[in-house]
């Protein structure tokens, strides 16, 4: 059964700071890195096609699949779980989303649905801030 993670994205204000903010944590072969302080519990459900959506200004807007999890510790010992996490965004159905502390698990069926460039809803090349509005007023 697959799974995946609901995430904030805190002080993120439209899905291109997101992007660049991801931009300063990757990894050498390419993939974004996202620490959190727990661990999944449920980690073989989460990597069996589970994906990260991202809460922005309280929209689910995009998602990335999760690659891998890995328990590090930092120098005092303390441990924590760095998600890493495939380069590229895809836009989803945006879904209003209250706010709430550190990562929730989300179901398969009832994650937001991938949205293409057929759908009519977004274009990629659409200015965030106007996605951004688009989603607040709920036309997208």
């Amino acid at each position: 059964m697959t799974l995946h993670l609901l995430k904030l994205a805190v002080g993120i204000e439209h899905f291109d700071h997101l992007k660049e903010r991801q931009d300063r944590f990757m990894t050498a072969v390419g993939n974004y890195q996202h620490t959190t302080r727990m661990f999944p519990k449920r980690e073989s459900e989460l990597l069996s096609g589970g994906s990260m959506f991202w809460v922005i200004k309280r929209l689910v807007t995009v998602r990335q699949t999760i690659i891998a999890l890995h328990r590090q510790a930092d120098p005092d010992g303390r441990k924590y779980c760095v998600i890493e996490l495939a380069p590229e965004h895809v836009f989803v159905s945006p879904q209003r989303k209250r706010p709430f502390q550190g990562w929730r698990y989300l179901k398969d069926e009832d994650a937001p649905s991938d949205l293409s460039s057929t759908d009519g809803y977004i274009d990629p090349d659409m200015p965030a801030d106007m996605r951004a509005e688009l989603g607040r007023i709920g036309l997208i």
